[in-house]
């Protein structure tokens, strides 16, 4: 993380070593090496890291990186191909060497220059990629490169160490030489050239993150630098229903920071953090008079907090449409967005802009409001060890409304008033409150808020041709997952991503298409879509017609039945009930042989599955039900949640058999 120098000169007296004696050195192969096929430690692993090195100097201005890589299988191949972000400008890469060394011993070395590519530019910053690939990589190759990332002599740059990969890695070292001011010894010593980008004194270096058990960083004394050994890291964990992974991973962080420590830096933080908020939210003339127009005398609080919510609903969320360039603000007469009343006046905005709006509105109206910054779910955990406020991405509203606190996402266009998307139900971060800001959860969305309802009617011959027509109702995440959908797509391709969703569900054979949604521009009522299918169902004999029992699941996934153990949190995202019932009209002259057994599966307090099947005169009607209580399970809870899913899926391989019914006995 760059921080400024502010006196240059200094530099001159921090040389203390050269860079290419710290970086690794290229070594000959072993024959264990040569003749490695596996590792022993992630059997079916595509390849493994040997040996890592990481050099950071602030010193004198670099970083370098040495791997030595052992390819196992095809897949393995990709890490042939480097690719080295950088800041450009202040940052360069450079000193690039590489080769390939072949099972056999042949080394064929890296020719010709990388790619230098350019991934971002705004009116601040450049984002570029250094990339090359290695030569001649075969599976049994052993790939060796290293490179130096040379930074500006007015700029120090704190290094992120990430210490779990895609692959295992044997062996790493890593290390770091900070600015002589925060040496071991003088640590907390304030310093009079470092300034973070609001030109505040830095005093302190602190390191934080997450390691495998029994290991630590080791700080030296005379020679000021601090190192990390690791061996035997398994790669990144690869999993259905994983939370953001990279919150979870061993890392390591360093900071330059104006506070002492972690707790201060956030006590700081969220301070200036909740007078931004308040700067924004200070109301204007033009805000005072929109909310007295669209409120009456006579509303209650709950009422003039609806109202409003619907008000700020209407305008453009450019999150679901497009921001507004500088040049097309200028040519609008329009400016970009510091306070709310410039989000009013431009009817538009992102999320946040709304959200600070809104939030201006219903202080406006006289409401006890606060706003609450979170760490969107989809893109990670709250880490108090990430010192950085840029982790928290979203920001909900809390309103005060009768004694008690309702959580708005105003930001989130199309989600019903007093409902979160669910990247911002149980998401940590820091809200407002009379006391100031504090650190704090939103809560667990309750699964009966998440309902589908799938219903259908299907007439069947005796071959198994079949026609009919279903209806799936969505409300809660479903419904606000496809309105958002609509917003950002037209109607055909809603419909085509409808669909494709439907053919992974449906029975094999059978086609289904969407005709028509029903309440897609309303928020506040339940989403139907309704359904066209046709096609064969089941298999057909000369007396039986056999059906899947479930008419939903018959291709579905039932998650965590085939992966054994679990080392990291499950994350379903939220909780919900899914409703299944079928009927069934019954081809003339057959009658139900056989039908899926009713069933009631609890996992106490977590989940249940109920299944039902009511057989008439001339139909069969299949009900099933999955509610599922829980959005995240802990490892531990692993092995009770797999079994929970086992048993639905053995259910769920129930049949439906259809015979000839019996000829009616003769008189005498």
């Amino acid at each position: 993380m760059p921080v400024r120098l502010k006196t240059p000169k200094l530099i001159l007296l921090l040389v203390m070593a050269s860079p290419i004696l710290l970086n690794a050195q290229f070594q000959p192969p072993t024959d264990e090496e040569l003749k490695m096929t596996s590792d022993p430690n992630t059997p079916g692993a595509a390849a493994v890291y040997l040996n890592i090195v990481e050099n950071a100097n602030d010193p004198i201005h670099y970083q370098s990186f040495y791997a030595r890589i052992k390819v196992l299988s095809e897949k393995g191949k990709e890490l042939g191909t480097v690719e080295v972000p950088y800041l450009r400008g202040n940052f360069k890469v450079r000193d690039i060497k590489a080769r390939t060394i072949h099972a056999d011993g042949t080394v064929i070395p890296l020719v010709g220059k990388p790619e230098d590519i350019l991934i971002s530019k705004d009116k601040d910053r450049q984002i570029g990629q250094m990339v090359f690939t290695l030569p001649s990589v075969e599976v049994g190759s052993i790939l060796e490169y290293q490179y130096v990332l040379g930074y500006d002599d007015n700029l120090y740059s704190s290094p992120r160490w990430e210490v779990q990969l895609k692959y295992p890695v044997r062996k790493a070292h890593y290390e770091f030489t900070p600015f002589k001011g925060f040496l071991p010894g003088v640590q907390n010593q304030t310093s009079s050239y470092l300034t973070n980008d609001r030109g505040q004194l830095l005093n302190s270096l602190i390191w934080w993150g997450k390691l495998p058990p029994g290991v630590s960083i080791q700080q030296a004394d005379v020679s000021g630098r601090f190192s990390l050994d690791v061996t035997n890291v398994p790669p990144i964990p690869d999993a259905e229903w994983m939370p953001p992974i990279r919150s979870l991973l061993y890392k390591i962080q360093f900071y330059y920071k104006a506070s002492m420590t972690g707790t201060q830096f956030w006590m700081d933080e969220s301070k200036r953090w909740s007078k931004e908020v308040d700067r924004f939210a200070d109301p204007s003339q033009d805000i005072n008079a929109a909310v007295a127009a669209q409120i009456a005398p006579g509303d209650s609080d709950l009422v003039k907090a609806q109202k409003l919510y619907t008000l700020v609903q209407t305008l453009e969320n450019t999150d679901y449409s497009r921001a507004k360039g500088e040049s097309e603000l200028k040519q609008l007469k329009l400016k970009a967005t510091k306070h709310a009343e410039d989000t009013w006046k431009q009817k538009s905005g992102n999320s946040e802009d709304i959200a600070g709006l809104y939030l201006t509105m219903v202080r406006a109206a006289g409401m006890t409001a606060f706003a609450m910054k979170v760490v969107a779910r989809d893109r990670g955990i709250f880490d108090p060890s990430y010192l950085d406020m840029d982790q928290l991405n979203d920001t909900v509203v809390l309103l005060g409304i009768n004694g008690q606190g309702v959580l708005v996402d105003p930001g989130e266009k199309m989600a019903p008033f007093g409902t979160l998307n669910w990247r911002h139900s149980n998401a940590g971060g820091f809200r407002q409150s009379a006391d100031g800001a504090a650190y704090q959860t939103t809560p667990i969305q309750p699964y009966a808020a998440n309902v589908t309802v799938r219903t259908g009617d299907v007439t069947l011959d005796a071959h198994g041709a079949m026609t009919g027509n279903l209806q799936i109702v969505m409300n809660g995440q479903e419904a606000l997952r496809w309105r958002q959908a609509a917003l950002r797509n037209d109607d055909a391709e809603v419909k085509k991503q409808f669909d494709h969703e439907l053919e992974n569900i449906v029975p094999e054979g059978v086609e289904a298409h969407v005709d028509h949604f029903l309440g897609m521009n309303d928020p506040e009522s339940n989403l139907m879509a309704i359904v066209k299918t046709h096609g064969t169902l089941g298999a057909a004999t000369s007396k039986r017609l056999i059906l899947p029992g479930y008419f939903f699941e018959a291709r579905g996934h039932t998650p965590f039945v085939s992966e054994e153990k679990r080392l990291v949190p499950v994350d379903m995202h939220y909780g919900e009930r899914s409703v299944e019932q079928i009927t069934y009209h019954l081809p003339e002259g057959m009658v139900v042989e056989g039908a899926p057994p009713d069933a009631n599966i609890p996992w106490t307090g977590h989940a249940a599955f109920v299944t039902k099947t009511t057989s008439a005169s001339g139909t069969v009607v299949v009900a099933r039900t999955l509610a599922r209580a829980f959005s995240e399970a802990k490892p531990e809870e692993y092995q009770d949640l797999r079994g929970f899913y086992q048993k639905v899926a053995a259910a769920d391989q129930q049949q439906l058999v259809l015979a000839a019914a019996p000829a009616a006995a003769k008189g005498n």
